[in-house]
């Protein structure tokens, strides 16, 4: 017996609908969030399942794949699927056109999505307590540093508008020597009276090199004349710059404190190992790697199915007697941003990985898709690396491509 279940998700609650094979609702319910709901839920489908509920086999569509709810339904031995809200919007218009939308309405969509097209539909993957523990650190870890680029951004634009100057100083707006330089002296006033011992005092705790030449170049650039604002308008600027620093030293403690934190979850994973072997990953970006594609042994049934995952396969567009092939749009975004930047590091570090990149280009290729490219090629070597239990070899992982070079 095969029960289907639509579970719409609120902050406080979840609507649910069951179906039967047929398409018939057996139960529809509101549920709170929490263990009482589950509780509710779990008595739903055994009243539903009758006496066939020891043998039932429940599918749940609800449109997340974590937080304590997920992990409940698939510790109680259901399969969930993660239905993309985007596809739940899709088959919503083929069951009516109205445009008519409500919780309850969107429950029994994703039960008849479950019913009719489960099979092409992705179950949540098992990934182990490790990979979850990886995934929480690393992931506010780069979101922090996205953070940290964005208030970079402010603090670029308010200083063009009013302390020009120090843009041609300061090359890394979010450098500890920076920030302390700007936050003793935020106006060109200040700043043009600055030493060149207090410059060199923030360079050394920086631990910059070639301190004495780039204190003088510092301070000639702060005393160079600029066009300015009135000086009611620069102390506004000023108040407002300095809370921006204040926010920029405390993203970069917290950023320092979690890559710690993401090296200790890493390194104690049994896969560490094979993902630090392979070209271009180093701790912190083989944990992203790890992180997003997870470590349920059975979620990729082959490299193809990881590439697609990951967003470097193309895909193919083919009408009449036009066939293109296009880069994968939609995607995991943290993932794809972590393989685009192991396949450029990789230029530097692995000659085969170089050769296959300029290959591409000869080919016509431009940079953004000949790294994807690459990137492609290094997810099918990581995937055969991670099924066999093997480290990365340059010689074995581009063996094929060796050949056909030669030939």
């Amino acid at each position: 017996m095969r029960l289907f279940v639509g579970d719409d998700w609120a902050e406080d609650h979840h609507d649910i609908e069951v179906m039967d094979a047929s398409g018939r609702r057996l139960a529809k319910a509101r549920l709170p969030e929490g263990v009482t709901g589950m509780t509710r839920l779990h008595q739903i489908l055994g009243e539903a399942a009758g006496d066939d509920a020891d043998e039932a086999e429940i599918l749940v569509g609800i449109e997340t794949d974590r937080g304590p709810w997920v992990r409940a339904l698939v510790t109680a031995g259901y399969t969930v699927l993660a239905v993309n809200p985007l596809q739940a919007a899709r088959f919503r218009d083929r069951l009516g056109v109205s445009g008519a939308k409500s919780d309850p309405g969107d429950a029994h969509v994703l039960a008849d999505m479950v019913r009719t097209h489960g099979h092409e539909l992705r179950p949540v993957a098992g990934d182990s307590a490790h990979a979850e523990a990886v995934k929480v650190v690393t992931r506010t870890h780069k979101t922090l540093i996205w953070e940290r680029t964005r208030h970079t951004q402010r603090l670029r634009h308010a200083l063009r508008d009013y302390f020009p100057a120090a843009l041609q100083a300061f090359d890394d707006l979010d450098a500890a020597d920076t920030l302390e330089l700007l936050g003793k002296a935020p106006t060109p006033q200040l700043a043009a009276r600055l030493t060149v011992s207090q410059i060199s005092a923030a360079l050394k705790r920086a631990r910059r090199k070639n301190i004495s030449v780039k204190a003088s170049a510092i301070q000639a650039a702060l005393r160079a004349e600029h066009l300015g604002q009135p000086e009611e308008v620069t102390a506004a600027y000023a108040a407002s710059i300095t809370a921006l620093l204040a926010v920029l030293t405390t993203l970069n403690t917290q950023i320092k404190d979690l890559e710690e934190q993401v090296e200790a979850h890493f390194g104690r994973h049994p896969a560490a190992e094979i993902i630090l072997s392979q070209p271009g990953l180093g701790v912190v970006l083989g944990a992203r790697v790890l992180a997003e594609f997870g470590d349920d042994p059975d979620r990729y049934t082959s490299a193809k199915a990881r590439k697609n995952y990951a967003g470097t396969s193309p895909i193919t567009r083919a009408s009449g007697k036009k066939k293109v092939a296009l880069a994968r749009y939609v995607h995991n975004d943290r993932l794809i941003d972590a393989l685009l930047t192991q396949a450029f590091s990789t230029l530097k570090v692995s000659p085969n990985a170089r050769a296959y990149y300029w290959r591409q280009r000869d080919r016509g290729k431009g940079h953004n898709a000949a790294l994807r490219q690459l990137a492609n090629r290094l997810v099918g070597i990581l995937h055969g690396c991670l099924k066999t239990g093997t480290r990365y070899d340059e010689a074995t992982a581009w063996s094929h491509h060796a050949e056909l070079a030669t030939g």
